[in-house]
Parts: structure tokens; C-alpha cells; sequence
């Protein structure tokens, strides 16, 4: 077991956290922006969810592609630095936007550049991870990136920008950090870290580079793609809308909700660490199992305890099902796939759970929010937590608590 503070493992993690919080942090700008976006824009419903789809969907095709080939091609680190220094010139996109159109763009080549960033990332940490610390090493990054950077830090700092010197500019303050840490990872970063695991010759031969027919031959691939669907599903059921929705349905004010985002933040980034932790003590199946249930009541926290004295204490709770992230999508794949195969197997499921959950769902709860009732997104990510509870019970444990 590798000991000390200050050993590459753990300096691994942190640059990976970090570059994985910069990403998030420019990804879910737009949610917490959205209510100034939307009304300077004239957006709808339907608009925001397709915005947010289009974002993940571009991610989702880049996520496997992209690492496919690199890990093919033993392209990995390469890869990796591209992107990072991508994302971070094209994060000024969204504030140029001036329509629909042209913001829906800015977002599509957004997703297409962060798209291989975060499996790259969550393959380099495993490479480095001792055998009882990875649920906690992905969940670190988890932590740092969609709870710490995206959840806490982006709405808090975000809408003030917004409030002070407008949306555009919010949108420009996220870029310069990555390319700062997109040279960090070109000088820190290993050869052995990046370096793809070699599959046989005659598995060279026979198998084609994406590997798709290979990787869905293991169970707990095979079921937890349907896992991941509905834990990305219900985080960004509710993701894009809830911000507006707290504004323009629940009477907040701006300052109001941007604390209620960062307290809904503070449960996300002691999820990340708590939950994959926890995973490698008990196992991985009965923490999804757990959680997934948790994260049943998330939507009826929001819409039935709304004004009462339990309404940020039940939310904060709740919300824990965001734990889950890093362990459907890092995770499990890891522990499931020969080395040869990992780095696919994270892009795959990545990609399969940003269709699934990060763009047939907004698109789906925009349309019902606007068609129905604004508050049906809730109900859309209730009813995938629940359905998620299904496919958890197919998994196999693998890792021995």
C-alpha cells in the first residue's frame, strides 16, 4: 500500500479533481445562469432542456470516440491535454451567444471538447489508486468537480458575476484556470499513468478498436449501463430547471436560490467523498442500492416540503443519490473489464448515460414542465431513481469490502 501525503497517487488526484472541477465548473454555468440567460434570450422549457441535451450530447459522442482512440492508439495523455486546453478557449462561447441558435452551438462544441476529459481522467486515477482507496479516489474527483467546483463555487460566484457585471462575463471567468492545469497534466503526468495496457495479438487482430461487442459480454456493463442511465437521468432531470424553478415557482429571490444551490452543492461534494468511500467498506452493490432509494425522495423534498422548517434539511439529504456518480461511471466499469479494456469501458458508459440521462431526459422533462406542470421534471427523475433500483439488483459484486 503506498503511504505519505505527498506521494504520486495522491498528487494525481488533486490535479485530476482539479481539472475535472473546471470543467464542471464551466459545464453548469448555464444552469445557474439560466434565469438571467433565459429571460435576456426569451428561452423556454423546452429550450433549456434542449440546450442542456445538446451539450451532453456532443459530450457523450466525444466521451467514448475520443478515448477509444486514444487508448487504442496509446494516445491518452495527448488526448487529455487537448481537450483541456479545448474546453478552456471555447468557455467564452456561451457569454458571445446572442439567440437559441448560436447558444446552442457555443454549447455543442463545448461538450465535444470535454467530452474525453473526464473517463481520461478516472483512468489515470485507477492506474494509481491503491486497491482499497478507488471508490474514494473517484469520489474525490466526483467531489471536487460537479459538487465542489460545479455545485458550491459556480452558483455562489457565478450569479454575483451575473448580478454585478452581467451574464456574459460569468461565462468568460471560467476558461483561463484550465489552461493552467492542461500544462500541469503535460508536465506531471506520467508515461506509465497514461500508458494504454496492451490486450494479446490474436485479441489485436480479432477485436475492432471500440470493443463493443467485447465489453457488453460483462454483466455488470451490460446492467450497469442501465444503472448509470438512471443516476445521470435524475441528476439532470432536475438540473437544468432547478434553479429557474426555484426563482419563478417558488418565490425566490436570486440571492435565495444561489444558497440554495450551494447548500444542495455542500451535499453533493460530502456525497462524493461519503458515498464511493462507503462503497469500499460494505461493497458496491448495497450502497447503490441504498442510495438509489435516498434518491427517490429527492423530488418531493423539493415540491411538498417547500417553505417548511425540513425543506433544506430533507433536500440536503436527499440529494446524497449524487454520491452515486462516480461509482456507475468510474467505479464499476473499472473493476469490470480487464485493463485493456478500462478506459473504454469508462467512455462507453459515459457516453451511453450523457444520451440516456443528459439528453433524452431534459429533453423530455422540458417538454412535460412546459406541456403539463412546471414542477414534472421532479417527477421524471423520482420515477428513474426507482426504475434505477431494477438494474442494481443484476449487478455482481466484484471488489471484497
Amino acid at each position: 500500500m503506498k503511504k505519505g501525503l505527498f506521494t504520486y497517487e495522491n498528487g494525481i488526484v488533486l490535479l485530476m479533481a482539479f481539472t475535472f472541477g473546471c470543467l464542471f465548473f464551466d459545464r453548469l454555468a448555464l444552469n445557474f445562469l439560466m434565469p438571467y440567460v433565459a429571460k435576456d434570450l426569451q428561452l423556454n422549457n423546452t429550450q433549456i432542456g434542449l440546450l442542456a441535451g445538446a451539450l451532453s450530447l456532443a459530450w457523450a459522442f466525444s466521451s467514448f470516440f475520443s478515448t477509444a482512440w486514444a487508448e487504442t492508439h496509446n494516445k491518452k495523455k495527448l488526448v487529455f491535454i487537448a481537450a483541456v486546453f479545448t474546453f478552456s478557449l471555447c468557455s467564452v462561447g456561451s457569454g458571445w451567444a446572442v439567440s437559441f441558435v448560436t447558444l446552442l452551438i457555443a454549447r455543442l462544441v463545448m461538450g465535444f471538447a470535454e467530452g474525453p476529459v473526464i473517463p481520461l481522467a478516472q483512468n489515470f486515477v485507477e492506474r494509481e489508486s491503491s486497491p482499497n482507496r478507488l471508490g474514494l479516489n473517484a469520489g474525490i474527483l466526483q467531489a471536487f468537480g460537479s459538487a465542489l467546483f460545479g455545485s458550491i463555487l459556480a452558483p455562489v460566484v457565478l450569479v454575483q458575476i451575473a448580478e454585478n457585471m452581467g451574464w456574459r462575463n460569468a461565462f468568460f471567468v471560467a476558461g483561463a484556470p484550465g489552461l493552467v492545469l492542461g500544462l500541469l497534466a503535460w508536465k506531471f503526468v506520467k508515461k506509465s499513468t497514461a500508458e494504454s495496457a496492451e490486450a494479446s495479438a490474436a485479441q489485436t487482430k480479432e477485436k475492432s478498436a471500440l470493443n463493443i461487442a467485447e465489453l457488453l459480454q460483462y454483466n455488470n456493463i451490460k446492467w450497469g449501463i442501465g444503472a448509470a442511465c438512471c443516476v445521470f437521468g435524475w441528476w439532470f432531470a432536475t438540473l437544468p430547471f432547478i434553479s429557474n424553478y426555484f426563482v419563478n415557482f417558488q418565490g425566490m429571490s436570486a440571492d435565495e436560490m444561489g444558497k440554495n444551490m450551494g447548500l444542495l452543492g455542500v451535499s453533493g461534494l460530502l456525497s462524493s467523498v461519503i458515498v464511493p468511500g462507503l462503497s469500499d467498506k460494505i461493497g458496491r452493490k448495497k450502497v447503490l442500492l441504498i442510495f438509489m432509494v435516498v434518491g427517490t425522495f429527492y423530488p418531493f423534498a423539493v415540491y411538498f416540503l417547500a417553505g417548511s422548517a425540513i425543506h433544506l434539511p430533507a433536500m440536503f439529504f436527499t440529494y446524497f443519490m449524487m454520491g452515486l456518480l462516480p461509482i456507475v461511471a468510474a467505479v464499476l466499469p473499472s473493476e469490470s473489464v480487464p485493463d485493456h479494456l478500462k478506459a473504454k469501458a469508462l467512455g462507453f458508459i459515459t457516453a451511453i448515460a450523457e444520451i440516456v440521462g443528459g439528453v433524452m431526459v431534459p429533453a423530455l422533462a422540458g417538454v412535460l414542465s412546459d406541456k403539463i406542470d412546471p414542477s414534472a421534471f421532479l417527477w421524471v427523475a423520482a420515477a428513474l431513481a426507482f426504475i434505477g433500483l431494477f438494474f442494481v439488483m443484476k449487478l455482481k459484486e466484484l471488489a471484497k469490502p
